[in-house]
């Protein structure tokens, strides 16, 4: 039997026994909806909201009005546009929009000041949306596969970002603007177009450094600190006079309970764990896409 679609402006009807534990949660993942039932929208209290794999294909505007919300999650959807009031949302930091059709964000994207997480993954973006070069505070950004060519000179003033996921793109040369990311801790170009790498010492804080599934001979020039994914890494790093770093995820699993910032650094991912809350080890080893 098929799950039953809800109608437009009506809650579904195990929603008052969700919001009665208190937590203040709502999930609506895998139902049937067009659009967002405009009853949602009242819950002002609302903190976190799951609406993934739904079908999704429009928001309302009143979506702005849920002034406490932490978490968001619209993934698996069929967005092909963000309304202006998401972007007027100011306790958000967490939103996850991968798997969509979005060709760009709006402008107003940048006043959300309180985000740490972005996944935008699997969607349409040709071009950096600059917006996100206002957004300071962002730590983790999932851009994998979209159609990306180059990345904006002005992407160090995103001095908050320490995890950025670049994979399945279309690159062709190493975007130089990265050189001066001196603070990010993972970098991902798996599955991209880059022939060769310039030297990476100036990336003085990263950790992991994954290039896999490109046209290159060899990895890049690294710290020793840095942990390689990729061809030639595993030689490389078996010359190496000290041991071989333990590795931190490259496809971090989504985790949406609140937890430090390392774990911000590797929440969200395409699976969600709705289980226990994980300590930061825990989250790490659990992580899908660490082998080559």
């Amino acid at each position: 039997m098929g799950i039953a679609e809800s109608t437009p402006d009506e809650l579904p009807s195990d929603a008052e026994e969700q919001l009665r534990n208190g937590e203040e949660q709502l999930e609506l993942s895998g139902r049937r909806l067009r659009r967002l039932p405009s009853a949602v929208c009242a819950l002002s209290r609302l903190q976190k909201l799951y609406v993934s794999g739904t079908g999704l294909r429009e928001l309302p505007e009143e979506i702005e009005e849920l002034r406490e919300l932490r978490i968001l999650a619209l993934d698996f959807n069929k967005l092909e546009r963000l309304p202006d009031g998401l972007c007027r949302l100011p306790r958000l930091t967490r939103l996850y929009l991968g798997s969509n059709r979005l060709p760009a964000l709006p402008n107003d994207f940048a006043q959300l000041q309180s985000l740490r997480c972005l996944w935008i993954e699997g969607n349409f973006l040709r071009r950096f949306p600059r917006p996100l070069l206002r957004l300071v505070a962002l730590q983790s950004l999932q851009m994998g596969d979209n159609r990306l060519r180059a990345l904006p000179a002005e992407l160090p003033r995103m001095t908050g970002l320490r995890g950025l996921w670049l994979y399945g793109n279309r690159f062709e040369e190493f975007p130089p603007a990265l050189l001066r990311m001196g603070r990010l801790h993972i970098l991902d170009l798996d599955r991209n177009r880059l022939g060769g790498f310039p030297d990476l010492h100036p990336l003085r804080a990263l950790r992991v450094f994954s290039y896999d599934h490109n046209p290159v001979t060899g990895p890049p020039r690294v710290a020793d600190t840095v942990f390689l994914v990729g061809e030639g890494a595993v030689e490389r790093m078996a010359e190496r006079d000290e041991p071989t770093p333990r590795p931190p995820p490259r496809r971090p699993a989504r985790v949406f309970e609140d937890e430090e910032e390392e774990d911000l650094l590797i929440g969200g991912g395409s699976s969600r764990d709705l289980g226990p809350p994980v300590d930061s080890l825990c989250a790490l080893e659990a992580a899908p896409g660490l082998g080559t």
